[in-house]
């Protein structure tokens, strides 16, 4: 089974930033030069590239479209998304050269929508972000950056999309994102028997190899690495040779 190694970048202000839990108050920035930092990612060996607009994701629209347009012409794969709200956006990331557009907030408004953009493009074009947090003995899917709660969880639908099309779904526990602690391990195992048709993409708290290599014990067919690369803990070439 084929296994990717996925850099992200998160965009803030045309800047690389991380945020702490998604919470827009604990920003870290690494870099005012995204393009270099994605150039450097695929002189590593990277193949893909993971972009969040964390503008977008906040307030809605695609507020780091130059930023993104420039990422795609380094010759790495993008999935990009944050601000996602309709078909236009979907068209507009499609046109800077992104290939696989990241859906979230509107992924859990509305469903149906987003099953027929699937329907419209294809599965492969769309990357569904179930961010998640446990909350009340549920795996609940808060929306618009993390900060508006909504009434949908996981065990809901992360079948029903794979249902309706889909062939990749990101998620990142909420609670451990930008922390270092580790991925739940737990949350992909269970993941892997709720829609085993998905490849699903891991996100969220990645500090070592070995986190690398038992996330894909537990199911999961893609790593994000975000805070791990930025802050030197290894190396894209190590993650690559995991």
């Amino acid at each position: 089974m084929k296994h990717d190694i996925i850099p992200a970048i998160d965009l803030r202000a045309g800047q690389v930033v991380r945020l702490a839990q998604g919470d827009y108050a604990r920003q870290t920035t690494y870099s005012d030069d995204p393009v270099a930092l994605a150039e450097s990612y695929a002189a590593a060996g990277a193949r893909w590239l993971h972009v969040v607009d964390l503008d977008g994701a906040q307030s809605g629209g695609l507020a780091n479209l130059p930023v993104i347009e420039a990422l795609a012409r380094t010759g790495l794969r993008v999935q990009a998304g944050g601000g996602v709200r309709g078909i236009a956006d979907v068209h507009r990331l499609f046109d800077v050269g992104v290939e696989r557009v990241v859906v979230g907030s509107v992924a859990i408004r509305d469903p149906q929508r987003v099953a027929n953009w699937l329907d419209r493009h294809g599965g492969e074009r769309f990357t569904i972000a179930l961010d998640t947090r446990w909350t009340d003995d549920r795996w609940m899917l808060p929306s618009a950056g993390w900060t508006r709660a909504e009434a949908r969880t996981l065990d809901e639908l992360a079948p029903w999309y794979a249902a309706h099309g889909a062939r990749h779904l990101l998620c990142t526990d909420i609670d451990r994102d930008g922390m270092l602690a580790g991925f739940n391990l737990a949350l992909y195992r269970h993941l892997a028997e709720l829609a085993p048709a998905l490849s699903v993409q891991a996100s969220g708290g990645v500090r070592s190899m070995a986190d690398i290599r038992a996330v894909r014990g537990a199911g999961a067919r893609g790593v994000i690495l975000g805070r791990a690369l930025l802050e030197g803990r290894f190396t894209l070439g190590e993650a690559l040779a995991c």
